[in-house]
């Protein structure tokens, strides 16, 4: 799948000998197989004269592409590189279809040594004894904090997701690379039914990302002068106009304010200043739509309001065009580039996200080249302001009153709430998380605002529970 999007990516440019050119190259992370040498592995296979000097296998995360394409674009302008390859490629779709079938995958080149899945961040105690670990809950969390600070009823919320992922949904129904392509109004979407179960609260099955896909992308990044070179027509390129990178609090109960994100709105603001450009420029949208709430938070970063007509996907979104492991904005920076060549001098906009709402990218781009020489971001200047902001101290027990910051209620394979996640802030300004499992107070929770409301808790050891 790699050598096939790469070749299709040179064919692509419209010029010959593209391959031949890279001096880098890089493979975002790979869930599905572990390969001992996987750029070394893809340049064998491409061949040819293909011979980049740099190689780079990437970690995890959805911000991962456009780091790397931004990363290159850098590089270029350092005038360490002239040609850069990104590209990246999962089959988890079938890794699971043969694991139903009681097979595993018997592919090329296996790693022999067994190295451990590459996380960022040491697991908190706190959030280890409180099952602190699933995408689909933490992001939830995040949503539930987003909507009480909007003033949102509970039903109007999730009326609301079902008719923003219904748009999301239209996208990947004309979208013939997306992998769910069925249509869905915004109440199927929205209800919980036998197929479409609640997931997280307010969550049901169809509003998540699926990572069980085989999907491939490729991107290559060129200098002006290797363009010119190579005989790529104008008509083929599109400018990386802008870029930043920055992160919020690793751990979810550390952020300060659980309703937005302050590296959003600083990452957004860096770069479009770097693109020349405001947010009223930008025709075409692809926000990080791994769950609602990365794109609520994403819209109120960037200042686009419920009223805003324009689509904020060119894919389809994670949920229906579907999320390839740490994949996904390859597709979307790859998308854009199609849809800016349909619209000249338009100018797009992707997103990534990474871990619980920690790692934020933004990246602009435009078919008309930049009006001024492109400088590099301050992004070591941003994230800098972004540190010497407040984020919480996590307290792994307590017992006693507290006041409910976010929430969510996690439910079973049968669609009843099973038990509930609690983020607390405790009268010394700390925070702490609880589970909740009594039955009355989850169903309640689904039903009348949780968030601001004082719940007793006692602590048994690493976990706090609930006490009504």
């Amino acid at each position: 799948m790699w050598e096939e999007v790469v070749r299709a990516a040179a064919g692509d440019s419209g010029a010959a000998g593209v391959l031949d050119r890279l001096d880098s190259a890089q493979i975002v992370y790979c869930q599905s197989w572990p390969y001992d040498d996987p750029v070394g592995r893809l340049v064998d296979r491409i061949g040819g004269g293909c011979a980049p000097r740099h190689r780079c296998y990437s970690g995890i995360g959805g911000t991962t592409p456009q780091v790397l394409v931004q990363e290159a674009a850098a590089s270029i302008l350092r005038g360490e590189t002239d040609c850069a390859l990104v590209t990246g490629a999962e089959s988890l779709a079938t890794v699971r279809n043969l694991k139903k079938a009681g097979d595993r995958p018997a592919w090329s080149f296996r790693d022999p040594e067994k190295k451990p899945f590459p996380f960022e961040a040491p697991f908190h105690p706190a959030e280890i004894a409180h099952e602190v670990f699933q995408a689909w809950l933490t992001f939830a969390v995040f949503d539930n904090a987003w909507r009480a600070a909007h003033g949102l009823r509970l039903e109007k919320h999730r009326a609301g997701l079902g008719e923003m992922w219904a748009r999301f949904n239209a996208v990947a129904v004309k979208n013939p690379d997306a992998w769910f392509r069925t249509p869905r109004t915004a109440e199927e979407i929205a209800v919980p039914t036998a197929v479409n179960r609640m997931v997280g609260y307010p969550y049901t099955k169809y509003m998540v990302s699926v990572m069980d896909v085989d999907m491939a992308a490729a991107v290559i990044v060129a200098s002006h002068e290797t363009a010119d070179a190579l005989g790529v027509p104008a008509d083929r390129r599109v400018y990386v106009r802008g870029w930043c990178y920055a992160t919020d609090p690793i751990y979810v109960a550390e952020h300060d304010d659980m309703a937005r994100s302050p590296a959003m709105e600083a990452a957004s603001r860096e770069a479009l200043r770097v693109a020349g450009v405001g947010i009223d420029d930008v025709a075409h949208l692809d926000l990080y739509s791994c769950f609602a709430s990365s794109v609520n938070f994403a819209r109120d970063a960037l200042g686009i309001a419920d009223s805003d007509t324009r689509e904020l996907t060119v894919t389809g979104g994670l949920p229906y065009h579907g999320g390839a492991g740490s994949d996904y904005v390859t597709h979307s920076i790859a998308t854009m580039a199609d849809t800016l060549r349909a619209d000249p001098g338009g100018v797009g906009l992707v997103s990534g996200v990474g871990m619980h709402m920690t790692k934020h990218v933004f990246g602009v781009y435009s078919t008309a080249p930049p009006a001024r020489p492109l400088s590099p971001p301050d992004a070591t200047g941003v994230q800098a302001a972004l540190d010497a902001g407040n984020h919480r101290t996590i307290v792994d027990a307590y017992s006693g009153d507290a006041a409910v910051v976010a929430y969510s209620v996690v439910h079973g394979r049968d669609g009843a709430p099973d038990w509930g996640l609690l983020v607390l802030e405790l009268p010394t300004g700390e925070r702490t998380y609880a589970k909740a499992l009594d039955s009355d107070f989850l169903l309640s929770a689904e039903r009348d605002e949780l968030v601001g409301q004082r719940v007793h808790v006692q602590s048994g050891g690493s976990l706090n529970l609930v006490r009504t």
